[in-house]
């Protein structure tokens, strides 16, 4: 019915990975928990598909380099790769434990994932890799990409860590969109519902913006649930 498999200590705290089996659904669900906090579960991972999807959408010129911030259980990452037009993808993780047990087989579809000859998993800071110009590439870090796809914090409002916040402001926004090769996207999942405040801000930093709300049925409640998708591009050039 329940195990753990696996825990590690890491700068933001206590991390697990467990696999139980969820008496609604009669499944098993995988999640990960910071400390008694969940992070992610295999239950609910309609929005973070939707969240490669619709960025994807929005790109429109073929072949693609994308960077994912953020690794969690794999799906925004799986759902990319499975898109024609993805050459390359860069998963930025900060928690080397999560792509560890992504590599050791112990997620569903971790090890296609990152035996993927397209993709790479960077161990990296995604906020500080951003806001130090370091790059997503150790090789080349003034190298450009045609999407940024990130789910991370819980929303612009409800952070992780509170160094995580100025990526939401006019000038952690700039920093993203100087990363994006002309006509990129920027793509971001949020929990909670549409930010009028934050998507005025998205608007004034890139060419287009729109909040699409990702509906799903929840089945601990009995109803639908929903979370925001932010999709923005920058011109085309």
């Amino acid at each position: 019915m329940f195990a753990e498999l696996g825990w590690a200590d890491t700068r933001i705290g206590e991390i697990s990975l467990r696999r139980r089996r969820e008496p609604t659904t009669r499944t098993e669900v995988y999640e990960v928990k910071l400390g008694d906090e969940y992070l992610m579960s295999s239950m609910f991972t309609v929005a973070e598909e939707e969240l490669a999807r619709l960025g994807l959408a929005a790109w429109r010129d073929g072949p693609c380099d994308v960077v994912v911030g953020g690794l969690g259980l794999g799906y925004t990452a799986h759902t990319v790769l499975a898109d024609d037009r993805v050459r390359s993808l860069v998963v930025v993780e900060a928690l080397a434990p999560v792509i560890d047990w992504h590599r050791e087989g112990l997620i569903p579809g971790g090890r296609e994932l990152t035996t993927d000859p397209r993709a790479v998993m960077l161990n990296g800071d995604f906020f500080a890799l951003l806001r130090d110009g370091d790059g997503f590439d150790p090789a080349d870090p003034e190298r450009l990409f045609d999407a940024i796809l990130v789910d991370i914090d819980h929303s612009p409002v409800n952070v992780l860590d509170p160094t995580h916040a100025d990526l939401y402001t006019p000038a952690g926004l700039a920093r993203v969109g100087a990363r994006l090769r002309p006509g990129g996207v920027f793509g971001l999942w949020s929990d909670d519902p549409p930010d009028d405040s934050f998507l005025t801000v998205l608007r004034e930093c890139f060419a287009t913006a729109a909040a699409h709300v990702v509906t799903f049925p929840n089945p601990l409640t009995g109803s639908r649930s929903a979370n925001t998708v932010y999709v923005a591009t920058v011109p085309r050039g």
